[in-house]
C-alpha cells in the first residue's frame, strides 16, 4: 500500500491540522518509509519466536530483572466534593474547561 497525496490530505483533516504544501509532500514520504520498513518487518522470519503479550519481561517473576515502577495499591485521595471545589469553574459534577478544538 502506497500513501498518497489524497491520504495525507484526508488524515490531516480528520486531525484538524493545517498543513502546507511542503508539510504535506514530507509527510507523505515519511509515511510511505515507515510503510516500507513495517514491509521489511514483514518478511522477518519468527516462527521460533515465541509469543509474547508485551515485549517488557518485567513482572513476568525472571529473576534479576529491575521493576521500576510501584505496585498498584488503593490510597486515599481527593474527595468529589474537594476536587469540585478547587476548580476554577464546575457545575458540581463536571469540571468545566474551555473549548479547545474549533472546526
Amino acid at each position: 500500500m502506497k500513501i498518497t497525496q489524497k491520504d495525507v490530505a484526508y488524515v490531516a483533516n480528520l486531525a484538524n491540522l493545517d498543513l502546507t504544501d511542503a508539510e504535506r509532500l514530507r509527510m507523505e514520504k515519511d509515511l510511505n518509509r515507515i510503510l516500507e520498513y513495517v514491509d521489511q518487518l514483514a518478511e522477518v522470519d519468527t516462527d521460533k519466536v515465541l509469543p509474547m503479550a508485551q515485549v517488557s519481561q518485567i513482572g513476568t517473576g525472571q529473576t534479576g530483572i529491575f521493576d521500576p515502577l510501584r505496585a498498584d495499591e488503593p490510597r486515599e485521595c481527593l474527595s468529589h466534593e474537594a476536587a469540585m471545589a478547587s476548580a476554577p469553574q464546575s457545575d458540581g459534577t463536571f469540571f468545566r474547561v474551555p473549548k479547545v478544538i474549533e472546526r
